[in-house]
């Protein structure tokens, strides 16, 4: 019960939802109130803000530092195990496996398998409950896709009974114990990962998979339309900043990047 609503409460004030209700709020009270300044104020700087957060240059300003606090694992050092947190996910088996790794979910698989090929024999690890009534887990979802992509099973692992990123941390730490292992997930998430992963005792080694914040060449018009697409690098933005605070607020928050 208490997962759940954090869940809503927690959707409900990331930048979008939020910044409409904001605005149906000030609506209300421009129609049915005589505050009709404070409502017009409403408006308009909810849709500031909206516009604002879907531009290209405000999202991925806001969202690039969070991402370069890890860079992409180059790192010689060998591993026995790959771990891959939960994303995105349905099932529906007339699709192509990969679509059903939506969002997050299909770039950590594919960066965890480019690093498993430079780890022969490594364990891979996938990680995540399964979603309302789906019968098919977060992990065993990974699990099934990493096999189309010729990860043999016998080096798979599935944990499936972990429902957000400190709970997919004590999984781990009952699996394989503090032995050093790759950690692969969102480059925005990673650092809130980071810090859940060391504070279980376990040795984490950070690999940033799909980054999204673009500082490389764009045409000039995709960074001055908005887009539903800048509006969710924003999105990660509000979501990592929230859980971060939940972090704080329980006790466990800590310095990502800090040993």
């Amino acid at each position: 019960m208490f997962f759940t609503l954090k869940k809503y409460i927690g959707g409900f004030i990331l930048p979008l939802p939020l910044l409409l209700l904001l605005m149906g709020l000030g609506l209300a009270l421009i129609w049915f109130s005589r505050y009709q300044k404070t409502g017009k104020t409403m408006v308009s700087v909810s849709w500031l803000v909206l516009l604002l957060l879907s531009l290209q240059p405000v999202a991925d300003g806001l969202l690039k530092p969070i991402e370069d606090t890890y860079p992409t694992w180059r790192g010689e050092q060998r591993v026995n195990a790959i771990v891959v947190l939960g994303g995105g996910y349905t099932w529906n088996d007339a699709w192509a496996p990969s679509s059903n790794l939506i969002n997050n979910s299909l770039p950590r698989l594919n960066e965890a398998v480019r690093l498993w090929r430079l780890n022969p024999g490594a364990k891979m690890i996938f990680t995540g409950a399964a979603a309302s009534t789906n019968p098919v887990s977060t992990a065993e979802a990974g699990a099934r896709v990493a096999e189309t992509l010729g990860v043999p099973r016998s080096e798979i692992l599935t944990l499936d009974t972990a429902r957000d990123t400190e709970e997919e941390a004590a999984a781990v730490k009952q699996a394989i114990g503090d032995v050093p292992f790759l950690l692969v997930t969102s480059a925005s998430h990673l650092p809130r990962a980071m810090i859940f992963f060391k504070q279980a005792g376990l040795h984490p080694l950070p690999a940033p998979a799909n980054q999204l914040a673009i500082a490389s060449p764009l045409n000039p018009w995709e960074r001055i339309i908005p887009s539903p697409v800048w509006l969710m690098h924003s999105d990660r933005v509000g979501y990592e900043t929230l859980g971060r605070i939940w972090q704080w607020l329980k006790g466990t928050a800590g310095e990502p990047g800090k040993e």
